[in-house]
């Protein structure tokens, strides 16, 4: 057993086992073994089969899925679990940070989801927090410990490039206004034009797009979001640039959380591709049409071995201020 082996342990939550199988491999560790079932009334149970004592624990779970509220539990068991086995550090790596949606109160009487996730992780006895592409970029500011917030876009940005697109004819496009500042930094990375859409909300988890910011006529465009959810949105923004003239458009997220119809949406789509990460499994079966999955794995492990070792972390979130 190595040294790494002895002190780092890398335990993963239920619904994303490849995953943190990739990310061991990477990090050229086992996984941990830990036992994890419900009681017959559905509460869930960890148990660790190997010491934690002295170690520095990942856990790795995406909370997303059909079962979103089991997962979130999960974590919070098996954090709870590793605290009172005497682990010396637990870091949480939440490949998608579910009820992220709900940060901030838009109307009265609202919860703020993402806070009550937040404070729910830091009772369980979380030191840390490491994730990728926050709904928000302020949710960090929900925790009161260190949150290493890790970004897709270089990872989306060299798959595009693979396809050797002319620079002059792409045009990266927010679907909306709350995600410009993130489709600029993938422009600027393809060296690409920058379009903005403008979204409504006529009802709850509806929306339409009302006003398209650029010049798209002619273009490949490549829509940037941080998830796709029903799809609703993702398509009637690729209808919209083929209205105004886009020659192609792909579609690009770092979170396929695809529910209800968001597979045959997006299949009957007027796009290229649909390319996404694998923060939340997608079924193989699901990955022979349009969709297109790339990984975090390599990303992940970087991020693990630098905050195991002491080192910085910076230059895989914000490489412009990496020290």
């Amino acid at each position: 057993m190595t040294e790494m082996q002895k002190s780092m342990a890398i335990f993963s939550g239920s619904v994303s086992p490849e995953l943190a199988d990739k990310i061991a491999d990477q990090l050229g560790v086992d996984l941990g073994s830990v036992k994890l079932e419900k009681f017959s009334n559905g509460e869930i149970y960890a148990r660790y089969l190997e010491s934690v004592r002295g170690a520095d624990v990942f856990l790795i779970q995406s909370v997303a899925g059909e079962h979103v509220n089991d997962a979130l539990m999960e974590l919070l068991i098996m954090a709870d679990a590793a605290k009172r086995a005497s682990a010396r550090t637990i870091t949480a790596v939440i490949t998608h940070y579910g009820y992220a949606r709900q940060d901030r109160k838009a109307a009265a009487r609202e919860p703020i989801t993402a806070k009550l996730v937040a404070n729910l992780i830091s009772t369980a006895g979380i030191n840390r927090v490491m994730t990728i592409d926050l709904h928000q970029g302020q949710i960090q500011g929900f925790f009161d410990m260190p949150v290493d917030h890790l970004t897709a876009l270089p990872i989306l940005a060299d798959y595009f490039k693979s396809k050797n697109i002319p620079k002059d004819k792409i045009c990266v496009v927010s679907p909306d206004v709350g995600r410009a500042k993130a489709a600029k930094k993938l422009s600027d990375m393809m060296e690409a034009d920058l379009a903005i859409m403008h979204k409504g909300r006529p009802g709850h988890n509806k929306a339409e797009i009302t006003a398209l910011i650029g010049d798209v006529d002619g273009k490949v465009c490549i829509i940037n979001d941080d998830m796709i959810d029903t799809g609703g949105t993702i398509v009637a923004a690729a209808a919209t640039l083929k209205a105004n003239g886009a020659e192609k458009v792909y579609i690009c997220c770092t979170h396929p959380v695809f529910s209800g119809p968001a597979y045959e949406r997006l299949e009957n789509a007027p796009v290229e591709e649909v390319v996404v990460c694998d923060t939340i499994p997608v079924p193989l079966e699901k990955q022979t049409g349009k969709i297109k999955v790339v990984s975090v794995a390599p990303l992940f492990a970087r991020a693990i071995a630098n905050v195991y070792s002491n080192g910085s972390v910076s230059d895989l979130f914000d490489p412009d201020f990496a020290l």
